[in-house]
């Protein structure tokens, strides 16, 4: 299984499964040529292509949107970054397929009206990406000078290969996590859902207080 060979190689899988996806390959390499500071694509569209092809379904099957995410706090109003989501529009015109790009240095400014709980801001991209509600979301990958792929997954890829959703409670409220999971079942009955913890670290928790591995930052 893939999910037990050491990192390295299952940075490789990583790699060659997203690799299947050729939608998720045209919006790395248009996101890349947009500069956005700290970007990376995020969320769904990982995970879910390599459920797809550890479950020998089509690549891009059940994917909603592909979500990109930067950081940059120099500017935190609405119109300097709907001046970027304009930009995308125009570079991923075209696609078969939805992009959304979010600064997540803006994210404390609209999350509780949205979630009902606060979020501090956020300090980098990185930062948000550890506060998905599902420790398997905790992925990002994105294209650096030369074709490198950087990828940063905080809590390893072996939940993801293994089909294993993982509760995160450092941000996201239990409903939240409880809903995303149920609309993924529908879609990949194979997944092994694991339920809320009783006694969990509480919204706002440390970060560093959540299971980490070694596979953050690393390149392929």
């Amino acid at each position: 299984m893939i999910g037990r060979l050491p990192l390295d190689e299952q940075l490789v899988a990583l790699k060659s499964a997203l690799s299947r996806n050729e939608v998720l390959l045209e919006v790395l390499d248009r996101t890349a040529s947009l500069a956005l500071p700290g970007w990376y694509m995020t969320a769904g569209c990982l995970f879910q292509t390599v459920w797809n092809v550890v479950t020998g379904r089509q690549p891009t099957r059940g994917i909603k949107d592909y979500d990109v995410f930067y950081f940059d706090n120099g500017d935190l109003s609405w119109e300097a970054e709907d001046a970027v989501i304009r930009a995308g529009k125009e570079a991923f015109a075209g696609l078969p397929a939805e992009v959304e790009i979010r600064n997540e240095a803006r994210v404390h400014l609209w999350y509780e009206q949205k979630f009902g709980v606060p979020c501090a801001p956020h300090p980098s991209t990185e930062a948000a990406i550890d506060c998905f509600a599902a420790t398997t979301c905790c992925l990002g990958v994105r294209l650096e000078p030369g074709g490198r792929w950087r990828v940063y997954a905080p809590h390893g890829l072996s939940d993801v290969f293994n089909l294993v959703v993982r509760p995160n409670p450092v941000l996201a409220p239990k409903e939240v996590y409880e809903k995303k999971a149920a609309r993924w079942r529908q879609q990949w009955p194979e997944l092994t859902v694991l339920d809320w913890p009783t006694a969990s670290h509480g919204r706002g928790a440390s970060q560093r207080e959540a299971p980490l591995c070694g596979c953050g930052g690393g390149g392929i």
